[in-house]
Formats: structure tokens, C-alpha cells, sequence
């Protein structure tokens, strides 16, 4: 991950602070999105701070994380800087997915619903949410197919070549 992929996850997360309660980050995800920011080269005080919790103190993310994103500078949060982020996040997973560091279709089901889903469903990503809502739509018991997890992967890389 590098400092704009950590920003853009700092940036959607902080999209959903204010959501509906299962849709904010928990303290646990705040904790990793503070320590994944900082080995990405992030830094702010209140980062350091955030990344530093442990398991009994996950109360005081939410509170830390407002805070970095302030030192941050990165509230305001403006729709396309919110968008910039998205787009570039679902390049990262796009290039995970293809250099197999990222599971196809967990992949693509990130992509979908925060990319695709958020950016008004992009002809850039369709054929990625197609092959994710075709995997969505089978019985959780069934595996899925190999040959989808290489469609996803194909996808993948057709996205990234075109972006």
C-alpha cells in the first residue's frame, strides 16, 4: 500500500463515520486503517495514537480518527476527493487481485460495494460487479467456480490496463 491508497481508505472510512451504525468502521478497523496509514508513510499525531490502541480501548477510535483526519487536513471531505479515492483504492484491490495477494472474489465484492457501488456503477467496473453479483447469487454451500475466479482476474487486469 502506498500514501495515496492510505489516504483514499482514510477518506472512505471517514465517508461512512457518520452512517448508519452497521455501516460506520468499528474501533478495530479504525486501529488497522491507522496502522496500515502509517507504514504507508501517513503521519499526524493522532495516527499514531489510533494505531497504538488495544483491544480494551477501541472506544476511543472514533475520536482519534476525527482527530487525524483533521491533522490530516482531510475534512472537509469533498465528493471528488471522495471519488479520487475510491477510484484509486479500486485500482490497489484491482492489482492485488491480479498479483494473487487478494482473494478474486472478496476483490471484486470490495470493489463493487465501495467503488462501483458509490461511484454510480462506472462501465469501468461493470464487468467486475457482474461477475461478483453472479458469485453473490449462488448457494453459500456451493464453491465457487475456478473459472469465475480467473474471469474476476481477467477483469482485474483489463481495469487496470484501462485506467
Amino acid at each position: 500500500m502506498d500514501r495515496n491508497v492510505a489516504i483514499g481508505l482514510l477518506r472512505m472510512a471517514a465517508a461512512h463515520r457518520d452512517a448508519e451504525v452497521w455501516l460506520r468502521p468499528s474501533g478495530e478497523q479504525l486501529v488497522r486503517l491507522g496502522l496500515d496509514a502509517l507504514l504507508a508513510g501517513v503521519e499526524a499525531p493522532s495516527l499514531f495514537q489510533l494505531a497504538g490502541l488495544g483491544r480494551n480501548e477501541y472506544g476511543e477510535a472514533r475520536e482519534l480518527f476525527g482527530r487525524a483526519l483533521e491533522e490530516l487536513e482531510l475534512l472537509p471531505l469533498l465528493p471528488e476527493e471522495l471519488a479520487d479515492a475510491r477510484w484509486t483504492v479500486a485500482r490497489w484491490w484491482a492489482r492485488r487481485i491480479v498479483e494473487g495477494d487478494l482473494e478474486p472474489f472478496a476483490g471484486a465484492l470490495l470493489i463493487w460495494e465501495e467503488a462501483a457501488a458509490e461511484l454510480g456503477h462506472p462501465a469501468e467496473l461493470r464487468r467486475i460487479v457482474e461477475l461478483s453479483r453472479a458469485v453473490e447469487t449462488r448457494y453459500e454451500e456451493d464453491p465457487i467456480p475456478r473459472h469465475i475466479r480467473g474471469d474476476i482476474i481477467s477483469a482485474a487486469r483489463d481495469f487496470l490496463r484501462e485506467a
